[in-house]
């Protein structure tokens, strides 16, 4: 009870609500942009260079943040927010659609019809979202960033469980396409209730710095500014690794290991239970021991994923439920600490004067690199094909070479986030001894052999 009433009395006046958004939005987009969208592109015959364009098309359009974060200042926060997401709830509807003119489309039309509302959809959250980071900034105090980024990121991992679950039971048995206009209805309905949110979460005076500004914008400038130029080049990076990961390993799974889609949704669903777990691993401690421990251990973390997808892949072991649950969870905790800790030092190393332009290159440059590193890779698996070799105990083939070369790609991410700037941060070792101590992990610390 007590702890209820100390984040009341600590967060803003209705926050609560940016909550209820976050989980009817993950309701919503999860379904838009996750697995199930990257099945129902396969259904209709899409290579994994086109699997790459859907991956990718929505951290792509996020560039157009750059003319867009302007006219923030014009229009509001909220305002400006609340039209962009308005307008993706109606291109979810027309996405519903979709897969009921299968009588008078055939495969490549509707391909290409699903691939223009994608388009369009991915296009108005890309406008939109630029406005969010810096409302939420300048509406959360400093000393509960980290937690409010913690509450937020279990509340979307515990949504986005909610979403494969019933992705799941949509598409039990041989998918139809009746059982997909389903499902992206309910993501539009899900959508259409988080606008609701949306408009309840308090507004915030937009910065007289910002609203004052209407000169040239100094962009290279703003690149040269040392720590958010470290932090750009470790999420670039990081950007690169990870671009791809959730639609090829959903390929994967259908592909290589012959998981029908319902048991793909599953093992999904369990990846956002990862996601969950996150809240219980950092609580208070991204605030207190500062966000590059928390990015070094999961860079660190990310390179043992990716090899144990590297032996599945390689046939080292077998691709079944057993092996591919505990990856699966990992991935998910490990994506929640990552989004974490970049957004709460972004926050930290953006000054005041310029955020929102700040922020918009921040996303821009991020998610451009998110956008192209899935048509890349897509472009190898392909490139790649059909061929198989035997080396070192693995078969070598195009999921196995995709996972190696991702694994080397955190390496230098882990390697990069070395140099970045934080003042108060603690140590890697701080933030293990931290949690192994305060935990039911310690138990396993007191087993440790030492000498």
């Amino acid at each position: 009870m007590s702890t209820t009433r100390t984040v009341s009395e600590s967060f803003p006046v209705g926050l609560h609500h940016a909550f209820w958004f976050s989980a009817f939005n993950a309701l919503s987009f999860q379904i838009i942009l996750g697995s199930p969208m990257v099945l129902y592109a396969k259904s209709l015959g899409a290579s994994a260079t086109v699997l790459g364009i859907v991956a990718g098309m929505m951290p792509l359009l996020v560039i157009f943040q750059i003319p867009a974060a302007s006219h923030i200042s014009r229009i509001g926060f909220k305002r400006f927010v609340y039209a962009g997401w308005g307008a993706r709830v109606m291109f979810i509807f027309a996405l519903a659609v979709v897969p009921l003119t299968a009588r008078f489309l055939d495969e490549s039309n509707r391909l290409a019809v699903l691939l223009g509302l994608l388009f369009c959809f991915n296009l108005s959250r890309g406008i939109s979202s630029c406005a969010w980071l810096p409302w939420i900034t300048a509406l959360v105090p400093e000393t509960l960033r980290g937690k409010y980024l913690a509450r937020d990121a279990a509340t979307q991992s515990l949504a986005s469980c909610g979403a494969f679950l019933v992705s799941a039971l949509s598409l039990r048995g041989e998918a139809q396409p009746w059982q997909f206009a389903v499902l992206f209805a309910f993501s539009a309905v899900m959508g259409a209730i988080s606008l609701s949110f949306l408009k309840r979460i308090p507004d915030v005076q937009i910065p007289v710095e910002a609203a004052a500004g209407t000169g040239r914008v100094p962009w290279l400038e703003m690149t040269r500014y040392a720590p958010f130029r470290k932090l750009l080049h470790t999420v670039i990076a990081w950007s690169v690794a990870y671009g791809g990961l959730v639609a090829f390993t959903t390929a994967f799974l259908k592909v290589k290991a012959g998981m029908p889609d319902s048991e793909i949704m599953l093992v999904s669903a369990l990846s956002y239970l990862g996601g969950l777990s996150s809240l219980w691993l950092l609580g208070s401690r991204l605030d207190r021991l500062g966000s590059k421990p928390v990015m070094k251990f999961s860079f660190a973390g990310w390179i043992v994923v990716l090899l144990g997808w590297t032996l599945l892949a390689g046939q080292v072991f077998p691709a079944n439920l057993a092996t591919v649950l505990p990856l699966q969870f990992l991935m998910g905790l490990l994506v929640a600490l990552v989004n974490m800790a970049t957004t709460r030092l972004a926050m930290a190393v953006v000054p005041a004067m310029g955020r929102n332009h700040f922020f918009a290159l921040f996303s821009v440059l991020t998610n451009v690199t998110l956008g192209l590193a899935p048509v890349g890779w897509g472009l190898l698996i392909d490139a790649v094909g059909a061929h198989e070799w035997r080396a070192l105990g693995v078969d070598w083939n195009r999921f196995t070479i995709f996972y190696a070369a991702a694994a080397v790609v955190f390496a230098l991410t882990l390697w990069l986030a070395r140099s970045l700037e934080e003042p108060k941060a603690a140590s890697l070792e701080q933030l293990l001894r931290d949690i192994l101590g305060s935990s039911p992990l310690r138990f396993w610390l007191r087993l440790w052999p030492r000498g």
